[in-house]
């Protein structure tokens, strides 16, 4: 049975698509079967992945509001190595087709758990922002993986994502956990880089990730080519470190 996990983080820039998009390449060459479900309207993680969002007729939003099944809306991203649940403009359109329907906020957590047998791994990429999709991909998740940098409004905003996510341990999902934060877009030269990463490992001890993301600019070329930086240039600094994250978090979840 696949294990969700959820990759956000309310605050927009700091990595969450790259890490969704690059933690499912790593699993899967691991040997893993891994679902990336993108869930932010932008489908920044459907085009980072090979997939032309604009010709899609069947995507996550068809999903959500009951038009088609997850089986029949997703795609394989074969250069890269898993499955996409895809995402378009359409899932803007979602939350207000949503907002009267019973039982709104578990739409995406019934989809998954009838495909669940079919993947190890099922990573859901969030929108920056705690919307309807955001709260739907927190009831579906086991876990919740956090990318951030290590600069000073961004302990701001963590704390923010911890209260979100304990307020839906007690009203929506008692199974999700916080799995780990990802020390992302890194730069060692920087001293408050260097503080604010103490300060996490301080604060969240082993939940902080060894593996740390440096800014690495395969890592940015990578999505215009719809591929992963493991299946764009392995050898970059950038996919070493991903390769790490994944090898990390398989050996944690292996390890419960």
């Amino acid at each position: 049975m696949a294990q969700i996990l959820a990759v956000t983080n309310q605050k927009g820039g700091v990595g969450k698509t790259t890490t969704t998009v690059n933690l499912a390449a790593g699993l899967a060459q691991l040997g893993q079967r891994v679902l990336l479900v993108d869930l932010d309207p932008q489908g920044n993680a459907t085009m980072g992945s090979g997939v032309e969002k604009r010709h899609l007729t069947k995507t996550v939003y068809q999903v959500l509001v009951g038009q088609a099944s997850l089986q029949e809306a997703r795609v394989v991203a074969a250069k890269n190595g898993y499955d996409v649940l895809p995402a378009n403009r359409e899932l803007a359109g979602a939350e207000v087709e949503l907002v009267d329907e019973e039982r709104r906020e578990f739409r995406l957590r019934a989809a998954l758990d009838a495909a669940r047998a079919d993947y190890d791994f099922m990573l859901i990429d969030c929108p920056p922002a705690l919307n309807l999709l955001t709260i739907n991909a927190l009831t579906a998740a086991d876990g919740v993986m956090i990318p951030m940098q290590c600069e000073y409004f961004a302990l701001e905003g963590l704390s923010d994502l911890v209260n979100t996510v304990r307020l839906i341990k007690g009203r929506l999902n008692p199974g999700i956990e916080i799995a780990g934060l990802v020390r992302a877009m890194y730069d060692p030269r920087n001293l408050l880089s260097q503080q604010v990463s103490e300060q996490l490992k301080q604060h969240f001890g082993d939940k902080v990730y060894d593996a740390i993301i440096p800014r690495n600019v395969r890592l940015a070329e990578a999505p215009s080519h719809g591929l992963s930086v493991l299946a764009y240039d392995k050898a970059s600094k950038g996919a070493q470190a991903y390769l790490q994250l994944a090898q990390e978090h398989l050996r944690r979840h292996s390890g419960r």
